[in-house]
């Protein structure tokens, strides 16, 4: 599908470039109301006809270059088969020049049939889970309202023509009386059909351990299933750190101090790193960013060079460090004692 951007005379903006956000509708489908509020004329029931939009078939991005744009992709198994007109919803932005542009095209695709000799395809998309941020490590620490984040990819690209059955579903705690449907939380990443990114907020999740699982298909109707745990910590409790580890380890030049804490302010951190003899040879000290405003509950603030405190090389081996997290909010501190290599 390719098409440019204009001016209201029709007159391509040559010097128009930017990101192009695209929907894309299968056919209107016409509905009646289901009269449940009881109302009747002349003794009958009152039901309304109307018409809605068709299943996006198709939410992605494409780059738009001098007023032109252009991409492709897969049309889903679950469209409607007759051909007819679908819709097309057009938004590009521009951030140099500041200017949006819209447009539709009701009247000129048409979406329909079935494509006999279509390449075979028996896998389902790669699924990768995290909650707030990529930084997440399954098992990690989240807010109450933590968002779900996606990351999806497929060889003919993800479905969300929402065909009986085939949606992109999210299971909290194995509850399976109240999916979560999630199709129109996902879209492509630029000029690339076959990955794309779904987010999604939940709101006041009660404290403690929960599983998250998430089922997709691709658009030809193979599914995959990806699951994720992370625990909703409790405004009311103390201070909490897990997930302590330092990365990579063992290291040569560098190394980086990681953690999962619950605070929403930010942190006092002081890592002292000992000999196995217990000889102090360097403190470092650093301060968290603030995780849960900046929806990330990871803190990777602190680096490490495998120097002492004189800026001295320090000898291969094996040594001991102690993280110290300390909340001036809470007037809480909290500490973890691990080991690291140096090679």
């Amino acid at each position: 599908m390719a098409g440019e951007v204009t001016d209201v005379s029709g007159n391509i903006l040559n010097n128009y470039s930017g990101t192009l956000s695209t929907t894309i509708y299968d056919k209107s489908i016409e509905r009646q109301t289901l009269a449940n509020d009881g109302t009747r004329l002349n003794g009958e029931l009152v039901k309304l006809d109307f018409t809605t939009l068709g299943e996006i078939i198709f939410r992605g991005q494409a780059s738009v270059t001098n007023g032109q744009f252009e991409f492709d992709f897969v049309v889903p198994k679950d469209i409607g088969i007759p051909v007819g007109f679908g819709k097309v919803s057009f938004y590009a932005k521009n951030e140099t020049l500041l200017q949006d542009k819209s447009g539709a095209s009701v009247n000129t695709v048409k979406i329909g049939g079935i494509n006999e000799n279509a390449a075979e395809d028996n896998i389902g998309p790669v699924i990768t889970l995290y909650m707030n941020d990529e930084n997440f490590v399954s098992g990690g620490i989240t807010n109450e309202s933590p968002t779900l984040l996606a990351k999806m990819e497929d060889e003919n690209g993800i479905n969300t023509a929402s065909g009986i059955g085939h949606d992109i579903v999210a299971i909290l705690d194995g509850d399976e009386t109240n999916p979560v449907v999630l199709n129109d939380y996902y879209q492509t990443e630029v000029d690339d059909y076959k990955k794309g990114v779904l987010s999604f907020p939940f709101r006041d999740l009660e404290p403690g351990l929960h599983t998250l699982t998430l089922k997709a298909w691709d658009v030809y109707n193979n599914s995959s299933v990806s699951e994720i745990q992370f625990v909703v910590f409790d405004k009311d409790q103390e201070l909490v750190i897990n997930n302590v580890l330092n990365y990579p380890n063992p290291f040569v030049n560098y190394t980086e101090f990681w953690f999962n804490h619950n605070s929403s302010e930010s942190l006092d951190v002081s890592i002292q790193i000992f000999t196995v003899s217990g000889k102090l040879v360097r403190t470092l000290n650093g301060q968290t960013s603030g995780g849960l405003i900046t929806t990330s509950s990871l803190s990777r603030d602190i680096v490490w060079d495998g120097r002492d405190d004189f800026g001295d090389k320090i000898g291969k081996g094996v040594y001991i460090y102690k993280l110290k997290v300390y909340s001036s909010y809470l007037n809480k501190k909290v500490e973890k004692i691990e080991k690291l290599v140096i090679l």
